[in-house]
């Protein structure tokens, strides 16, 4: 009787269980179903697909022999791992809209080709970001390399957060790596794995081209990774995802203000220009202080938000 009880019991389990999972692949229990989500005008849609590669890719006027199944099979894993971190990929592309004109401006006096400017995606996202090492700002420059640049770096003024300030010191290795090599490409490999472990292998591979030596993993993915978020900032839609020109974070307006003289509180400081220390340091982060106490014979010019750079204007949609 016992036997015949629990027999009935799990034969009910069973046949329970059998028309829950029905229901919930036809979608009929709505206890545990999702509503359908549809997608409105403006929605960014992610779909999980491959992308294909443009017939011809150049970086800083140096064509990738993408004929070359490695060379073409490392650019579509750095293409597929951007277009799929899907947040981080939206960001870059907003954040690249406020600040690719500056750094443009910067490479352009320098006479360094305009391409470079998609290494500080690769480097920091385009953001003052700082790595578990120390490696700070829009190029991840380390304290004692920037010290040995020129670059003020103390508890006070930190320049490698200022994004003119550290493009220049980029702009100054690029120059004086590719004097060294000759090409473009390898000038901007070693930005990331260093002149001396470039030599190294080269010496070691008997080889000259980036695409041709066997690099650290890093730096071997270093340039793909750089192309990447070039190909996607400029045709964004091609690889799936869907920004309005408005979705885009706008240029930063601001004037600038002249200061040798110690600032003892920025707070105060602020105030006097209608604008507010939280703002101040969104414009200056390379102000680490609340107040400065300037370099003897040092000029210091801090960015004012222009009038009404603050306010997000928008047009109300017209039915």
């Amino acid at each position: 009787m016992v036997n015949s009880k629990r027999k009935t019991l799990l034969t009910a389990s069973a046949l329970i269980s059998v028309i829950l999972i029905i229901l919930l692949i036809t979608g009929e229990f709505k206890g545990y179903s999702s509503p359908a989500y549809i997608a409105a005008p403006g929605d960014t849609v992610f779909t999980n697909k491959t992308y294909k590669l443009p017939e011809i890719v150049t970086f800083a006027g140096e064509k990738m022999p993408l004929e070359n199944f490695d060379t073409r099979e490392s650019l579509e894993r750095e293409i597929l791992t951007s277009a799929y971190r899907h947040s981080s990929t939206i960001l870059i592309i907003k954040r690249a809209n406020r600040y690719l004109p500056v750094i443009e401006k910067i490479l352009r006096k320098n006479n360094i080709p305009d391409d470079f400017k998609f290494l500080a995606a690769a480097e920091s996202e385009y953001s003052n970001m700082v790595s578990p090492v120390g490696a700070t700002g829009f190029w991840q420059i380390m304290p004692e390399t920037g010290r040995e640049q020129g670059m003020e770096i103390n508890s006070d003024v930190d320049e490698r957060y200022d994004v003119e300030k550290s493009t220049q010191f980029a702009c100054d290795y690029f120059r004086k790596s590719f004097e060294r090599y000759g090409n473009w490409t390898l000038a901007a490999a070693s930005y990331n794995g260093g002149r001396a472990a470039i030599d190294e292998q080269i010496e070691i591979q008997d080889q000259h081209n980036y695409y041709d030596l066997l690099l650290s993993e890093e730096t071997a993915r270093y340039i793909f990774r750089a192309v990447a978020y070039k190909l996607i900032i400029t045709d964004p839609a091609s690889y799936g995802f869907t920004i309005g020109k408005e979705d885009l974070y706008p240029e930063l307006r601001f004037y600038e203000v002249r200061i040798d003289t110690a600032v003892t509180n920025f707070s105060k400081f602020a105030e006097r220009f209608s604008t507010n220390y939280k703002l101040l340091k969104f414009f200056n982060p390379w102000l680490r202080k609340p107040y400065l106490n300037p370099k003897p014979s040092k000029v210091y010019f801090i960015k004012i938000p222009a009038e009404g750079m603050r306010r997000i204007e928008r047009t109300e949609a017209v039915n």
